[in-house]
């Protein structure tokens, strides 16, 4: 069951540190079976309660998962084991198209905003009991969410989208709860969900956004919290639609209690319209944005909008832990918003340009691929591992769509984000050929 591992402890921590511990250095695989409580317990000269009790704490923590009488395994890919570990390396002269990155030649020139906000500082420097907010960001961030239509509500500063969402999550659910979750979706979130104990619910999705048949199972389920990405998902490009949102907005209505969380990391980049999900009747919400894709990654500035309650929880739990996020960056951040420093709209019209051009390329082909916004392209494949090290060979470096599945079937995802179009059909010429060598053909989400 466990091969030639023994494992070690007499209080339920240990235990538990003791298996998390092999697992994180390899010596208990992702799908081996541990041993039943009462096998364990005998062995290791303890109450079968204490094993109980390890094994809960190793679910929650997101290492093992249970399956009734089926027994306790170590997760598929277990907290310790992130998805960014699932890296294809990158041959000299290849081109990285795996990364998810913005193009650095559209991002803004960081030093004049920095002067700003240094002469600032240099006037009034920031120190203990200050304010944790700078004004201005927050003017500017108020205004923009008001403009998208999103409902007026408390604002917060985060260190980037995932902080933000984690501190909703820790605050607003308890390990084993349900967390409805986009499928292709993000893989740092699929990654966190299981790391705080929580458990994720795949919701389908198409190029509109979730399904909401797939959303309302998810709920009917017992989700607690649901996150969906409005706009640039990663890694489909998905965009909500006008229809498809009313339809979400009508399946949410009937779980008024659900936290619901909107990921707006391409507000910034991105053309199409904000089409919030939350409205004025729900309890408990939050919409986050983030300056990395606009400004750039190392910025680590996310702004967060919602209730009353959930961002008071956010700011009552940075202040015993980070306190605040550098009014430094914030300053930043909010020059280079006040100036226009990366214009939207050129912004957007050149990554939508170099997304469509390997798209028409691809359908030229006849191979299904989606992208209707963002920076990627998602290309459902037959053999995810086998077109990953054919176009390696080939010089082309894409992401393994494992990184981003739960239940969804093979698929890559390129990053077009630099691709200029005239490597966007030579790549797409070298995935065709890929594909015909294979016997196969490119799948659906």
């Amino acid at each position: 069951m466990l091969g030639d591992y023994r494992i070690k402890g007499r209080r339920a921590s240990d235990i538990a540190a003791d298996i998390e511990h092999a697992v994180g250095i390899g010596k208990l695989a992702p799908g081996a079976a541990l041993p039943p409580l009462r096998d364990l317990a005998g062995e290791l000269g303890v109450n079968p309660n204490t094993v109980a009790a390890a094994y809960r704490l190793l679910r929650d923590r997101g290492v093992i998962e249970t399956a009734g009488r089926k027994g306790s395994r170590i997760r598929p890919r277990p907290a310790t084991t992130p998805r960014d570990q699932i890296r294809i390396p990158v041959p000299p002269g290849a081109r990285d198209l795996s990364a998810g990155n913005p193009d650095p030649e559209l991002l803004p020139a960081l030093a004049p905003a920095l002067a700003v906000a240094a002469a600032e500082a240099d006037r009034d420097p920031v120190l203990y009991g200050h304010a944790t907010a700078d004004p201005e960001l927050l003017r500017l961030a108020r205004a923009a969410f008001l403009a998208d239509g999103v409902p007026d509500g408390r604002l917060a500063v985060c260190s980037g989208s995932l902080d933000a969402i984690e501190r909703i999550l820790t605050t607003q659910l308890r390990p084993g709860d349900l967390v409805a979750a986009e499928d292709p979706g993000w893989g740092s979130l699929l990654d966190l969900l299981p790391a705080l104990g929580l458990r994720p619910i795949p919701v389908r999705l198409d190029d509109e956004g979730p399904l909401p048949d797939s959303l309302a199972e998810a709920l009917a389920a017992g989700a607690r919290a649901v996150i969906v990405t409005v706009r640039a998902q990663n890694p489909t490009g998905a965009a909500l639609t006008p229809a498809r949102a009313a339809a979400l907005r009508a399946v949410l209505a009937g779980h008024p209690g659900t936290v619901l969380i909107e990921d707006d990391h391409g507000h910034g980049m991105v053309d199409q319209p904000y089409l919030p999900l939350v409205s004025g009747a729900d309890s408990r919400w939050a919409v986050v944005r983030s300056a990395a894709k606009a400004y750039g990654p190392d910025l680590r500035i996310s702004l967060a909008i919602g209730d009353e309650e959930t961002i008071g929880r956010i700011l009552g739990r940075q202040r015993l832990d980070t306190g605040w996020v550098s009014l430094l960056l914030q300053r930043t951040v909010a020059e280079l918003w006040r100036t226009d420093a990366a214009p939207v709209r050129e912004v957007a019209a050149t990554y939508r340009a170099r997304r469509d051009a390997l798209l028409a390329a691809l359908a030229a082909y006849g191979i299904e691929a989606h992208g209707a916004s963002g920076l990627n392209v998602w290309v459902p494949v037959p053999d995810e591992p086998g077109v990953v090290a054919a176009l390696v060979q080939l010089g082309w470096v894409v992401a393994p769509g494992a990184r981003y599945r739960l239940q969804s079937p093979p698929a890559v995802r390129i990053t077009t984000a630099a691709l200029m179009p005239g490597e966007a059909a030579r790549l797409a010429a070298d995935l065709a050929g890929v594909l015909r060598s294979s016997g196969g053909g490119s799948r659906l989400i």
